[in-house]
């Protein structure tokens, strides 16, 4: 990793950096988080009120999307501004390489002089994790706990809490302990709202929010006939998005108490990210601390009769991201397609650094200004590279109209979308005489993709 290093300090100048005149930043990734699962994207039921109230006061992007809808690669696409293409980690690879690591927002503003802190989830695998903050600690569910402890295993004083609630109140402990001669970037990740994928029951939540959405009634998931189930190819049928669909929405009982435990774990967060900005304020830092919220990847909630992520529908892509600039507090909704990898430019973006050329994502700080950094980004990636039996590796190319996905061991295989037309994605244009030329047109857009972002991967 040294001569990483060393490479990174020859990209990012060192520069002196005085709490005055810089902003403090919180990220906070939130799992399995689909995009409508959030009060002010229109869901009448949730009940999300800071994330809203930050919605409102800040910018909304109606279209933010993952590149890669699994949480490993996700993550590092977040972290290093990169396409998995070209970063190539997810599950299977061992340790990220040290090189990517090196050019990640975490590494570089660290270097750059921004005290740093991450709490939660880092899903990525990397035996330096504890070098790469000041303040730091990664954990997850307990997956040997097969019932709520898997939630409820980590002590505040001699009390287990929900991992909900320790991590914002490690962030409300750094936010209370940072230096005042600098700014300070805290990251945090949530489990929530992932299911505990050992437990029966799948979805534990903080007692604070047990109240929530007792006496209402879920409607069922749209596009879940028999039909939509047996559109799909056998190696989707048969595969893990099938297998946890009989984990949690193949009765209609089991639909009701998974997804009001799914909107519980959200309002959870939602609770601590309350307590974060109430410290914030007392502390005399709100009006000068920047928020990002964003999800690592979407969801779906029996759609298709299917579960879980992984797939290239918009169900597994599309999250919630929100930024709240204090110091700019003019709301907008974007409609611009925004990704997981435009989180570590724009981190860059509002700490006023230069943004490697390595990264590939877009600097949306600007959108604050009223400027639309990501108006002009015409299509994007979408893939999940890790290939395991259980869930089909698959990869496409979406563009503000088309959508065209392939599995990547059955070639075979192809679908094409009009999104304006479909936005569902309901009807399969791929075999359709009269869209070939949009199909061979979306299928050399994905190839000249892929060689361009491996064409850019380090040595």
């Amino acid at each position: 990793m040294k001569k990483w290093l060393v490479l990174t300090l020859l990209i990012l100048p060192w520069m002196g950096i005085a709490q005055s005149n810089k902003p403090n930043i919180i990220f906070i990734l939130t799992d399995d988080h689909r995009w409508d699962a959030l009060g002010y994207a229109g869901n009448k039921i949730i009940q999300t009120p800071v994330m809203d109230d930050m919605a409102k006061k800040g910018i909304y992007f109606k279209n933010a999307f993952v590149t890669t809808p699994i949480c490993a690669a996700s993550r590092a696409s977040i972290i290093t501004g990169m396409y998995e293409r070209t970063h190539q980690y997810t599950f299977g690879q061992g340790d990220i390489k040290p090189g990517y690591v090196a050019q990640s927002y975490p590494v570089m503003l660290k270097l750059a002089g921004y005290y740093t802190g991450f709490y939660g989830k880092f899903g990525i695998n990397y035996a330096g994790f504890s070098s790469l903050f000041d303040q730091g600690e990664s954990y997850d569910r307990d997956d040997k706990l097969k019932d709520y402890r898997g939630y409820f295993y980590k002590k505040l004083g001699k009390d287990s809490v929900h991992l909900s609630r320790y991590t914002g109140q490690k962030a409300m402990d750094f936010i209370s302990q940072a230096p005042k001669d600098k700014p300070f970037c805290l990251s945090l990740s949530f489990s929530a709202p992932h299911a505990h994928d050992p437990s029966e029951q799948q979805y534990f939540w903080q007692p604070e929010v047990d109240h929530l959405y007792r006496d209402v009634t879920i409607a069922p998931p749209i596009m879940a006939t028999e039909a939509d189930f047996l559109a799909q190819p056998e190696y989707v049928r048969t595969g893990e998005n099938r297998t946890r669909w009989y984990w949690r929405f193949d009765t209609p009982e089991k639909y009701q108490r998974s997804v009001k435990g799914y909107y519980r774990m959200i309002s959870g967060v939602d609770v601590e990210i309350g307590k974060i900005r109430k410290v914030l304020e007392e502390k005399g830092l709100d009006k000068n601390t920047v928020i990002i919220v964003m999800g690592d990847n979407g969801y779906f909630l029996g759609e298709r009769q299917l579960a879980g992520k992984w797939l290239m529908y918009d169900n597994s892509l599309r999250v919630p991201m929100i930024v709240y600039d204090p110091r700019n507090a003019k709301h907008q909704d974007i409609s611009d397609e925004v990704l997981n990898i435009d989180i570590a430019p724009t981190i860059f973006g509002f700490a006023g650094l230069p943004i490697p050329n390595s990264w590939q994502g877009q600097n949306l700080s600007s959108y604050v200004q009223g400027k639309r950094p990501a108006k002009s980004r015409k299509d994007f990636l979408v893939e999940h590279l890790w290939k395991v039996k259980i869930i089909a590796s698959s990869e496409g190319i979406r563009s503000k109209q088309w959508k065209y996905f392939r599995y990547r061991d059955h070639l075979d295989r192809e679908e094409l979308y009009d999104l304006h037309a479909d936005p569902l994605e309901k009807n399969n244009l791929a075999n359709e005489p009269k869209f070939k030329k949009v199909l061979n047109q979306m299928r050399q857009k994905l190839a000249n993709k892929v060689a361009s972002l491996e064409g850019q991967r380090l040595p």
